[in-house]
């Protein structure tokens, strides 16, 4: 048992505590705020506070934890213990406050403050002080956490530790599910005028497999590795600029979404027209929930348009438990700095809630479109992220799209990509 004495207990500090201890280094701990108790205990234990204790391990606190608004924060990187590093001491025994700098980071404090939003009116990525400090690429909390671990046995040899172990988290984004199949008369003589396809004609004539279509070829793989992928379907009920989905009234599309809940997890993926719009959500989720006959209680926003704290407050209020959001629709990396699962804190009702957020730090779209790699690039790419989550025992999410894992010519070698890593994994 690790005992930590700080002289108030705020709900922030309560907060961090159970996501560094519990969820992420698996380890008992129970906070203190009496003095004269702390220095009597002679086991192992953490002097949180600036009140000077005699040969006990001290980190001086940050106030940010001891705060309940939301306002600018003096927030001045360093790189001297070679991680970079926030919220610093010079005359502690730990560097800096690494509870309040990884409240700050998973929180997302920083897009509570004013920020410039990208052509998309979300937080646009080069905001951020990961971007800005060159650490997007690391979930640098869970770095963090690895050497505090290592302290922490340097100083108490006798603590144990359980932390969660590596796991792959496959997750689809099914925005338009088939290219030419089901869209209807109009929409595919627009589509041919607009770029005329031998594919098109052989497809609707039932000649040729549609490009999007990648579902059997995803059964196969994870069935035959072995895997509990997630599927969120995009079921606007009208198209727009960026909802191209075939419509949910559509017979193919409803026993593509059934097929699917009743063989894996499936998800909605709230419509660009939904965003900030709770009704919209709502039926949105009533639909999917009557069409697969299953309850729906996971999210992914389309195009990642999240906004905070309203976009979580809204799925929470609509019964949603888990939110896979947590990303860039511009960049991969990590958005909030961790790989690990963590629940929601809402910083305008400063309280925790039960909305768990699954952080992603690979999409497909990404490497692709923003990012311009090529498809060994992306290989790379997604082997880096890889051997970084594996590294700090955290999952792994990534997103893929049906059309990337087709037969579209513009997606050349992105399957092969794919069966390659998955293969990989196993070895």
């Amino acid at each position: 048992m690790l005992l930590i004495y700080n002289p108030q207990s705020t709900t922030r500090l309560q907060y961090i505590f159970k996501f560094i201890f519990d969820e992420v280094l698996g380890t008992t701990y129970s906070i203190t705020t009496d003095e004269d108790n702390f220095k009597n205990n002679t086991g192992s234990k953490i002097n949180y506070s600036d009140h000077s204790i005699k040969e006990v391990f001290q980190i001086k606190p940050h106030t940010l934890l001891f705060e309940s608004n939301i306002q600018p924060q003096a927030v001045n990187v360093s790189f001297k213990t070679g991680q970079p590093i926030f919220f610093t001491s010079e005359d502690a025994d730990y560097p800096f406050d690494i509870f309040s700098a990884a409240f700050y980071l998973i929180s997302r404090y920083e897009e509570y403050l004013l920020y410039t939003e990208d052509m998309y009116g979300r937080f646009a990525h080069e905001n951020s002080l990961a971007f800005q400090n060159n650490f997007l690429h690391l979930p640098l909390v869970n770095v963090w956490l690895e050497d505090f671990k290592l302290k922490l046995l340097q100083l108490f040899p006798s603590l144990l530790f359980e932390p969660k172990a590596f796991s792959f988290v496959p997750t689809y984004d099914i925005d338009i599910a088939w290219s030419y199949k089901e869209k209807g008369l109009l929409r595919n003589i627009g589509g041919f005028l607009k770029r005329p396809s031998v594919d098109r004609i052989a497809t609707l004539l039932g000649n040729k497999k549609d490009p999007f279509d990648c579902y059997d070829f995803l059964y196969d793989t994870h069935s035959k590795f072995h895997l509990r992928p997630l599927y969120f379907f995009l079921v606007a009920k009208e198209n727009g600029l960026y909802d191209k989905n075939i419509l949910p009234h559509n017979k193919a599309m409803q026993l593509l979404i059934k097929q699917h809940a009743a063989q894996y997890k499936i998800g909605l993926h709230p419509s660009w027209r939904s965003f900030n719009n709770e009704a919209v959500i709502s039926q949105e989720k009533k639909n999917i929930e009557n069409i697969s006959g299953k309850e729906i209680n996971i999210s992914r926003q389309h195009y990642i348009k999240l906004k905070l704290p309203k976009t979580y407050q809204q799925l929470s209020a609509l019964g949603f438990t888990d939110d896979y959001s947590m990303g860039y629709g511009s960049i991969n990396g990590f958005r909030a700095s961790t790989a690990s699962p963590f629940f929601w804190y809402d910083l305008a009702l400063d309280k925790m809630t039960t909305l768990r957020i699954h952080p992603f730090c690979f999409m497909d779209a990404n490497c692709f479109y923003e990012q311009k790699l090529n498809v060994q690039e992306s290989a790379d790419e997604l082997m880096k992220y890889h051997r970084i989550c594996k590294d700090v025992h955290a999952p792994l999410v990534t997103i893929f799209h049906n059309n990337f894992l087709g037969t579209e010519n513009m997606f050349v070698g992105w399957k092969e990509l794919y069966i390659r890593f998955i293969s990989q994994l196993q070895q």
